[in-house]
């Protein structure tokens, strides 16, 4: 997964806002039967005009609904079903951040490799064995970005609500590791502070090493930089146990540098650097990248970010990263340059490969290649992997409609998928992430 946080939902455009709302249909209290699972985590029920979205229902249930055109809202179940389990959190069904606490494990993570499934089917692939989604959880997510704004007077911090726009008031989340959790609840003197006179900001919290980075988006406000608010938030930071603070891509206050192991190698990332969202996730998805990797010598890792993989790949092969992002780049440089011996040589390359590839003729000395690309994938890059003579390839992808199109350019050139593993970090939402293991 690149560059998305599925915590933190995208806020409406201001032009769309102002532009005419359609009618809305009217609503009527009807009884459906649940008949299955949508791709965005709503379950689908048949209606006479087509297919009825209703969010916290499951496969097989009947229930009472209130029902405008295609969507509807559960208003009691009638007759559960033996998958259904209570919520694991008291803002559940309103908050946007989970859709799924109420469906047990075991056919959850099931119908996430379902996922993968149809839509490699789609794509003429359904013969490809996937393997069983990993719960790649462990203690919780450890970078959230949550919301902060004023209502009613208050400063309130939480997340995106279902289906809306309006801020979502939290008092726990257990889908962050407990630190995260903690600090989100405390978060309100530091809105406060930052928070511009009208508009909200975003509060990016990482869990590092060596604390917790906070980085707040959209304060806009050049009376932060004066003496007074930065000896404010200088000792604010302090009280929270801060590692460091940014406003707006600048950092404020460091007590400690972030710090990230990966591998043999120590990271300082950026502020607001993309990371995988829990740790146990990232190594999973690094050791199924390295077991696909297992006897290349020389690896192009695309879409590098700060060296998740790359940096780990050194320990057995030559890498060059290639990245648009300037500051994550120069993070990956430092640690592979810190770590010594211990690595092989790493090199980097700034470039956006979404617009400029890089070409066949550019990967002519590499045996080995990840492709870890945005939500969109990347067809034009896999075109060019397709043409050169890399003979390994770890497609690393958190969308399986994009993966499933990438990998049939790369198998009409010769390819083989060899192993096919979805992994979950984004629990009880209804995100994927999948490996493709390829080779030639």
């Amino acid at each position: 997964m690149k560059r998305m946080n599925r915590l933190a939902r995208a806020r409406p455009n201001q032009a769309r806002k102002a532009q005419k709302a359609p009618p809305t249909a009217p609503s009527e209290e009807r009884e459906l039967l649940i008949t299955a699972m949508g791709a965005r985590g709503d379950s689908t029920a048949e209606g006479a005009d087509g297919v009825i979205f209703a969010p916290c229902a499951l496969p097989g249930e009947r229930v009472r609904a209130r029902v405008a055109g295609a969507r509807a809202e559960v208003i009691e179940v009638l007759a559960a079903s033996p998958e259904r389990q209570e919520p694991h959190c008291r803002h559940f069904g309103r908050c946007g951040g989970c859709q799924l606490q109420h469906w047990q494990e075991g056919p959850y993570l099931a119908w996430k490799r379902h996922q993968v499934i149809d839509a490699l089917t789609k794509r003429g692939l359904g013969g490809a064995v996937v393997e069983p989604t990993i719960p790649a959880w462990g203690l919780g997510r450890r970078r959230a970005a949550f919301h902060a704004a004023r209502q009613n007077g208050q400063v309130r911090i939480g997340f995106i609500e279902r289906g809306g726009a309006r801020l979502t008031p939290i008092t726990q989340c257990p889908v962050l590791v407990p630190q995260l959790e903690a600090l989100a609840l405390m978060l309100a003197p530091l809105a406060e502070m930052t928070l511009p006179s009208r508009g909200e900001i975003t509060i990016h919290c990482l869990l590092t090493d060596s604390g917790v980075d906070v980085a707040i988006k959209g304060a806009g406000r050049a009376d932060l930089l004066h003496r007074a608010a930065l000896e404010g938030l200088s000792n604010l930071a302090t009280k929270l146990n801060l590692a460091r603070l940014s406003i707006d891509g600048e950092p404020i206050v460091e007590r400690d540098k972030p710090r990230l192991r990966m591998g043999r190698a120590i990271v300082a990332p950026p502020p607001g650097a993309f990371l995988q969202p829990t740790a146990l996730g990232e190594e999973t998805l690094a050791r199924l990248t390295l077991e696909a990797l297992q006897g290349a010598n020389r690896v192009i890792d695309l879409f590098s970010g700060i060296g998740t993989f790359a940096l780990r790949i050194a320990e057995q092969a030559e890498v060059l990263a290639a990245e648009s992002d300037a500051d994550m780049l120069a993070a990956l440089k430092q640690a592979a340059d810190g770590a010594g011996g211990a690595l092989k040589q790493v090199t980097t390359l700034r470039r956006d490969l979404l617009r400029t590839p890089i070409s066949s003729l550019e990967m002519k000395k590499f045996d080995g290649a990840v492709l870890d690309p945005p939500r969109s994938g990347a067809r034009l890059q896999a075109e060019q992997i397709a043409r050169a003579p890399v003979r390994k390839l770890a497609y690393v992808s958190c969308d399986p409609a994009s993966f499933a199109r990438d990998v049939k350019v790369l198998i009409e050139h010769g390819f083989t998928l060899t192993k096919i593993t979805p992994v979950d970090q984004f629990r009880w939402s209804p995100h994927v992430e999948v490996v493709g293991a390829m080779e030639r």
